[in-house]
């Protein structure tokens, strides 16, 4: 049977179905931001520089999440770190470049002497107490924002790999 001799209503179902289809797709794939929480979260206070930020995900999804930048307007940088013995043995940070893989139905912890947040630059400083707002995007685009209060802590002192570029102690 010829195209021109369907029926206009054998047509007109096809074509919802078609819709429909791509309706149920859409709908059962989420985004990272959808099924991604956030606990724990916190900043080490601090004066000027830069600061570590720690928190941990949990990612509820069948599919793995992948952090690949953060932003908050309490600096004007922040990089994805992770915490690595160097030559010498020292602990060292340094950016991670690919981000932060949340295996499915699994959890990434973001901690101090381990994977972190680095914020770069600070804006201000950062009372114990303080609340900023950060932002995280997802290797799909999508988008989870959080608060983060600032406390005292007297750790997170490792080396920066790249800290003569940079002012201020972690």
């Amino acid at each position: 049977m010829s195209a021109a001799l369907v029926p206009f209503g054998l047509l007109a179902m096809l074509a919802g179905c078609a819709v429909q289809d791509a309706t149920d797709a859409a709908t059962s794939a989420s985004f990272s931001a959808e099924v991604v929480t956030v606990s724990d979260a916190w900043v080490k206070a601090g004066d000027a520089g830069m600061t570590g930020l720690f928190v941990v995900l949990d990612n509820g999804g069948d599919a793995e999440a992948m952090v690949v930048s953060a932003a908050t307007d309490a600096a004007s940088a922040t990089e994805l770190h992770e915490t690595v013995a160097d030559a010498s043995g020292t602990m060292t940070m340094r950016e991670v470049s690919g981000g932060f893989t949340i295996a499915a139905n699994g959890q990434r912890v973001l901690e101090p002497g381990g994977d972190h947040l680095m914020l770069m630059g600070l804006t201000g400083p950062l009372s114990p107490g303080e609340e900023i707002s950060v932002e995280l995007r997802f290797s799909d685009g999508s988008m989870l924002e959080f608060s983060a209060p600032a406390k005292d802590f007297a750790g997170a002192n490792e080396n920066y790999e790249g800290e003569a570029e940079h002012s201020g102690g972690h």
